[in-house]
């Protein structure tokens, strides 16, 4: 990680830690209530003066020993004022002390005024909390999210049914320090940097908010390049605009604005956090958040002299936004770790004012209210009748289309008046007995969740209608007769008993909020209203205004559009391609197999290969004449195409559009049971794949861009064509027809058939550049048939149309697993249980013969027209309890056989040592063509003699060029395929030392080798270009003891595992390892002129002499391949190479003991014809045993000396070597890598176990 990584990093940091200030206080559970004066607590009643809420503490048993309400219901309350802001963090409540009145749930509301209220709610929805069950015990509980409030109120919702309400209460927290500014919507603070301009490429800004306006810019900065950022609310929705300022982009197309929120001027805190890392932007909003990049390809943010939070003091400034000052409190305003706020209030010479900033939130004292209820909520307020004219306001907020919001029956028969939403407008009516009707309509659209004012003014003769203060839009009408206020005013509904109110409601009742309302120019106060002093009401929140967008988070899928009413959401699918309650429904089907089942013939179809997933449709042409139903998709070039000039400095190259996406096709090509693309490359002296051991002059990529040096009609991962599997090729010396490199034209052409490396996305052709070099491609469509099923359907029809339960499972059911299905119908419920997913039910028709009638015989597996037949297996068949003998029809009825084929499920695990389970249809096989085994199970060794001299080496392709006239250019062109790991494993028996089994070399000069020590100890030698050599030592015996020994070496990125005899002997981790470029693998001696280090070369002098068996590496066995398939396989033998058994010669040789090799005995038995002399020579053993002793001590002193001497030497003469081996023009990293590899012994490291 960088500096400017670390920096950006701690900079989030800062910024979260001061979001919240307090917030992570890990001491805040301190008791609040306790210590507060009696005064603190109120309630919207009491019972008598001893059940007053100054005894609703905690533990508290004076007075009546808690409070109790004068009436039990919704509407009571018990308010606890803090004194101060706080931090909230728990509750905890009890009954009224020794009596049955006790809260059994209730639900919380806070405020920082006691004024406009807030449900405390939890995921999402207002949450209640559980109360108690008797008078004294005590309930806690803890807050998910901790909240910031200096009032909070208690609200019953239920009680015990045998008493009344009672309760004592305690809040947990701790005190909430906080840095406030309060904007008049005509002032700012402006923060001027030090320098001219400012240019960040990261930048962190988080604040709270609050305020009643729906527009106003809280904070906005701009560069003379066209660089700005602007946050501001819109219509409650708070908005980030941002631009780099990419000079090379039009200023519309280097814009970028997300908008995120809604109804954010309800007066309540607000947090806000934006965080930017060059053109990576999170914007986050309360606890949504999106992620966007910015336009262009600047990555800074460039900002003259001054950022400007609450608002734009100086207009008309290139790039600036004309829009409203901010209207309301910002808390804790942070920029980049800067407080701006404590700045501004200690004057800092960074921050200038303009206009009126104050330290501390004025809070307008507004009291919503919100009418709950669809048919029964209603709020009456007294006016003075009979005054000559009328005069009412008041604003409303709603999500419904229709709804009545005003009703008046107008003094001296002037009739009633009605102010009502019908689709979204505004209407007034006023019906008179003996005139027409008078009507005004205003406005559209005014359920869109915004605040909207309505003023109704009449005078004599003349009526007067504006909406939002908009007064040269207002509507005015006249009637024949004066118009004189009214005694009564209903706002959203009207009471049940008609003949009291005469309230006529021609429409449904109004939900939604009202505030600020006025009746003959008088504010009316609601909280009197609350208290029962003035006017009535039924089915209201009082003091809040409990609007929720449930368009936010959108549950509409797949881009359908979100409404919504007052109680619920709606989606508009039209356009979207999907269907249902939320756009999740495909309207297309998965495959062309559903369309061929619903009887569709050939032709164009769209298809959604995931369903309801988030993938669109995908357009495809189903061949349903065939058998076999083919799904086909063209792309943009499925011609035969001619090709010349092109060479590996400048290759030809073809993309590939198949007018959909990869993941689409990659969704298709995941369900379907097969898949192809045909591949045919014609040629007149121009290679292919170059093969044998060549690096390939063409090739093609697929899925994830992986290259793929393999040609249609071969195997993944084998560098060959068609006919060098078939062994039909023109000339047998290659793997492809062109790369016999013929004058005349030839081809190879074959089929790509493994799903996971299609569909082909780019051609790239290198060798056309030649005399009468020339070649033609032609990549086909692709083309899949079969599908996954994923869904079982129980259809039934009892009378009156078929009823369907349908289960879907997340995964494939085809797949050679047995699954457990379940139907029933009884007289109630359709059901079907498919393995353990959700059973689905559904509910029988009302309607419809209670008895199933059916006069047909039982299909099972199909159909008596035979089609849509079942492949595969059933049993167990149970019919209303009765089981069916499937096995015993079976056997009379064609193309159905007893018994179940494969079972790889279940005998799966017969096949040994990476051995494949494939299915059959009479039974099961082991495919052991990636194991180093073979047999029916993958369990018979595969092993040989070598005697001394043998080698056997595996070729692998080389990925890329190393000579040391290869261009930058050509080298670029082949993939550098890392090897991720190693994963090794052989046996052997041997009785020679030292020995040298296997060495794998790479075209880096690196190297991997496992060699026998002269004292029968295993060494695994790795040398790496970075770490040097690295010898690891196992000692734990000699394993030169004619016995078979078992080594698995495993590597996986940096761990290194290495096993003997099935015990672990050694872990490694490298600091880094990037052993790569695999260029051949060896059994035996290195024939090959490679440089190997001093012991290597030691060991590689006699070779190995012994049986080897089942070597493994990775998914090659290179002996098998020898053995097996000497002819195909890249693999080369030298010396005498015989098929023997290990296992076998072991148990024959385990009597043989001795130390005397015979040149024709690779085990160096002695010979048995010769019983005298061997016991001579065992008596005159411990003689000579102490001669040799102290010869050999002393040849290892000036063996060690001479060795250091060597080693020193040969290093430098390699190094000289090196250098003038080398032109002087190389580039010098690639030149030191070379030297790297000659200094073996400077950097080795051994490790011994």
């Amino acid at each position: 990680m960088d500096s400017q990584a670390l920096w950006g990093f701690a900079l989030l940091l800062f910024s979260f830690l001061h979001l919240g200030l307090t917030a992570t206080n890990y001491n805040c559970d301190d008791a609040l209530v306790s210590p507060l004066p009696s005064s603190a607590l109120t309630s919207s009643s009491e019972l008598f003066s001893t059940h007053s809420p100054s005894f609703a503490k905690l533990n508290r048993r004076d007075g009546a020993g808690g409070w109790s309400p004068l009436d039990s219901n919704e509407q009571q309350w018990l308010q606890v004022d803090l004194g101060d802001r706080v931090e909230i963090v728990a509750v905890a409540t009890q009954g009224r002390y020794g009596s049955s009145d006790w809260v059994t749930s209730y639900t919380l509301m806070f405020s920082d005024t006691g004024r406009n209220w807030r449900q405390y709610r939890q995921d999402d929805t207002i949450w209640v909390f559980t109360g108690n069950s008797n008078a004294d015990s005590v309930v806690h509980h803890k807050f998910l999210h901790s909240m910031k409030a200096r009032f909070l109120r208690f609200v019953p919702l239920k009680w015990n049914v045998d008493g009344r309400i009672g309760l004592r209460v305690e809040v947990f927290g701790c005190s909430y320090k906080s840095d406030i500014a309060d904007f008049d919507g005509r002032s700012s603070l402006l923060y001027r940097f030090n320098q001219k301009l400012m240019s960040t490429f990261k930048d962190v800004v988080s604040l709270k908010f609050k305020s009643m306006q729906g527009d106003g810019v809280l904070f906005h900065g701009e560069g003379q390049r066209g660089d700005y950022i602007t946050l501001e609310l819109q219509k409650g929705k708070l908005s980030l605009h941002i631009s780099l300022g990419d000079s090379n982009l039009h200023f519309s197309n280097s814009h970028t604005s997300v908008t995120l929120g809604s109804l954010l001027d309800d007066q309540q805190w607000h947090s806000v956090l934006i965080e930017r890392f060059n053109k990576q932007v999170n914007f986050t909003v309360d606890k949504h958040t999106q992620h966007f990049r910015t336009k262009g390809d600047s990555d800074h943010l460039d900002i003259d002299y001054e950022l400007s939070f609450g608002g734009i003091p100086v207009p008309g400034k290139p790039g600036t936004f004309q829009r409203k000052n901010f209207h309301g409190c910002i808390e804790n305003l942070y920029y980049n770790g800067v407080n701006i706020i404590d700045l501004a209030k200690r004057r800092k010479p960074q921050i200038y004012t303009v206009g009126n900033v104050t330290f501390s939130c004025s809070e307008p004292q507004i009291v919503p209210i919100t009418f709950i209820s669809a048919s029964r909520s209603y709020l009456l307020l007294p006016g003075t009748p009979q005054i000559d004219g009328l005069s009412v306001s008041f604003q409303f907020r709603t999500w419904n289309k229709d709804g009545l919001l005003l009703f008046t029956k107008l003094s001296e028969n002037s009739g009633p008046l009605l102010v009502y939403l019908h689709s979204g407008r505004l209407t007034l009516l006023i019906q008179k007995e003996t005139e027409n009707p008078v009507e005004i309509n205003e406005g559209t659209n005014l359920h869109d969740g915004l605040w909207h004012s309505v003023n109704i003014n009449a005078r004599r003769h003349r009526i007067t209608l504006t909406l939002d203060n908009n007064a040269a839009t207002a509507s005015h009408a006249t009637t024949v007769s004066r118009i004189y206020s009214g005694n009564s005013y209903y706002f959203g509904g009207c009471p049940d008993n008609f003949t009291d109110s005469q309230c006529l409601n021609p429409i449904t009742a109004f939900q939604g909020c009202m505030r600020l309302i006025f009746i003959d120019n008088q504010p009316k106060d609601l909280i009197l209203v609350q208290q029962g002093s003035l006017g009535n009401f039924s089915d209201l929140h009082m003091d809040l205004c409990g609007i929720k967008d449930r368009c936010l988070p959108n549950y509409c899928e797949h881009g359908g559009k979100c409404t919504q009413s007052w109680a619920t959401f709606y989606c508009d699918c039209n356009g979207t391609d999907y269907m249902g309650a939320t756009c999740h429904n495909s309207i297309y089907e998965q495959s062309c197999e559903a369309y061929r089942h619903q009887g569709r013939t050939s032709g164009f179809f769209y298809i959604d290969s995931d369903g309801s997933g988030p993938l669109g449709p995908l357009r495809v042409f189903c061949n349903i004449t065939e058998d076999k139903i083919w799904t086909t998709v063209q792309h943009n070039n499925t011609g035969l195409t001619r090709v010349q000039g092109a060479s590996p400095e400048k290759p030809y190259t073809m993309p590939f559009n198949y007018n959909s996406s990869l993941e689409q096709l990659e969704a298709m090509i995941n369900s379907a049971e097969y898949c192809e693309q045909e591949t045919a490359y014609h040629c007149k002296k121009s290679r292919l794949l170059n093969t044998p051991n060549g690096m390939p002059f063409a090739w093609w990529v697929g899925r994830a861009n992986e290259k793929h040096l393999y040609w249609g009609g071969s195997l993944p991962g084998i560098q060959q064509c068609a006919c060098g599997l078939e062994e039909s090729c023109l000339d047998m010396r290659y793997f492809c027809n062109c790369d016999a490199d013929r004058e005349e034209w030839t081809n190879d052409t074959g089929l790509l058939a493994f799903k996971d490396h299609l569909p082909v996305t780019q051609m790239v052709i290198t060798d056309t550049n030649r005399s009468n070099s020339e070649a033609a491609w032609k990549i086909g469509p692709l083309r899949c048939y079969g599908d996954t099923p994923k869904e079982i359907t129980f259809s039934i029809d009892v009378g009156n149309g078929p009823t369907e339960a349908t289960v879907q499972s997340p995964t494939p059911l085809n797949d050679n697993q047995w699954h457990y299905v379940r139907a029933e119908r009884n007289l109630k419920q359709t059901s079907l249980q498919v393995d353990n997913l959700p059973k689905k039910v559904l509910e029988a028709p009302a309607e419809g013969h209670f008895r199933l009638q059916l006069n047909s015989q039982l299909f099972v597996g199909g159909t008596a027209s035979r089609q849509k037949g079942f492949l595969g297996c059933i049993r167990s068949l149970h019919l209303n309890g009765q089981k069916l003998d499937l096995e015993e029809r079976a056997k009379m009825t064609s193309g159905v056989k007893p018994g179940c084929p494969g079972h790889c499920s279940s005998y799966g695990n017969l096949c040994h040592n990476g051995g494949k389970c494939v299915e059959k249809y009479n039974g099961y096989s082991c495919d052991c063509t990636n194991s180093a085994y073979e047999g029916p199970f993958c369990k018979e060794e595969v092993s040989a003699l070598f005697e001394a001299g043998t080698s056997v080496t595996y070729i692998f392709q080389e990925p890329y060029p190393v000579t040391k006239n290869a261009s930058t250019s050509s080298s670029a062109i082949y993939a550098d395929a890392v090897m991720s790991k190693e994963n090794i494993a052989f046996s052997f028996l041997t009785a020679h030392t030292p020995s040298l089994l296997l060495y794998i070399n790479t075209s880096l000069h690196e190297y991997l080798a496992v060699i026998l020590s002269k004292n029968g100890s295993l060494q695994v030698r790795y040398k790496l270009s970075k770490d040097g050599l690295l010898i690891f030592t196992v000692d734990s015996g000699n394993f030169a003891n004619r016995e078979l020994h078992h080594v698995k070496i495993n590597r996986e990125g940096r761990e290194l595992i290495i096993q003997v005899d099935q015990v672990l002997k050694l872990k490694h981790n490298f600091s880094e390892i990037d052993f790569k470029a695999i260029k051949s693998l060896t059994l035996g001696k290195v024939t090959d002129s490679l440089t190997l280090d001093p012991e290597v070369s030691k060991a590689n002098a006699y070779g190995f002499t012994g049986c080897m068996s089942s070597v493994q590496y990775n998914h090659i066995a290179p002996l098998k391949a020898a053995l097996r398939h000497p002819s195909v396989a890249p693999v080369t033998v030298k010396g005498s190479l015989t098929e023997s058994s290990c296992a076998s010669i072991m148990e024959a040789d385990v009597n043989t003991v001795t130390a005397i090799y015979s040149s024709s005995d690779p085990f160096g038995k002695t010979d048995e014809r010769e019983p005298l002399t061997n016991a001579v020579r065992s008596d005159s053993a411990v003689i000579g045993g102490v001669i040799a002793v102290v010869i050999f001590i002393i040849f290892c002193i000036i063996a060690i000396m001479s060795r250091f001497l060597y080693q020193h030497k040969q290093a430098h003469r390699n190094s000289q070597k090196k250098e003038k081996e080398y032109p002087e023009n190389l580039e010098s990293s690639f030149k030191a890598d070379i030297d790297l590899q000659n200094t073996v012994s400077e950097c080795k490291r051994e490790y011994f176990i």
